[in-house]
């Protein structure tokens, strides 16, 4: 059986961050771990965010927590590779946001993982969850796509 998000193609994200790998990133099996994939997708999507005005890091009333993670990986990536992190919202709610994100390697079409993390944003004060700022919201709402059609999938 197919896994379709590893058949997944550069279009099928909608912003991408260029990242280059770190001698220390490799580990033992000369490839770099596994735990550094979820830093790519903080790093690209926070990027972003931070990028688009959205995200005050220091001092913003809101920030997005990460309730939920998951990474897939396909094909490994070792240093001194470029990881190129394309993201895309597949969920967008009243106070958390689904972000799908694709690791591909150097030039390669397809994904060398793949995976989603969830925000849900709180009030920085109280860790008590609240709305999605409108502005916030609106960046979010720029990395929506359709969604790619899968393989076998009925049309």
């Amino acid at each position: 059986m197919s896994n379709p998000l590893k058949s997944q193609a550069r279009s099928d994200y909608a912003h991408f961050l260029s990242i280059p790998t770190r001698w220390m990133d490799n580990d033992i099996y000369g490839h770099v771990n596994n735990v550094n994939y979820y830093s790519f997708f903080d790093t690209a999507v926070n990027r972003y965010l931070i990028d688009a005005g959205v995200l005050d890091i220091h001092n913003g009333s809101t920030v997005g927590f990460v309730v939920e993670t998951q990474c897939q990986y396909f094909a490994p990536i070792a240093f001194p590779d470029t990881v190129h992190a394309g993201i895309r919202v597949a969920q967008l709610g009243n106070r958390s946001v689904r972000y799908e994100v694709g690791l591909f390697r150097n030039d390669d079409s397809t994904p060398a993982a793949a995976g989603h993390f969830v925000h849900v944003y709180v009030d920085r004060a109280s860790n008590q969850p609240v709305t999605i700022p409108d502005h916030a919201r609106a960046a979010m709402q720029a990395l929506v796509l359709p969604l790619p059609e899968m393989p076998g999938a009925p049309s």
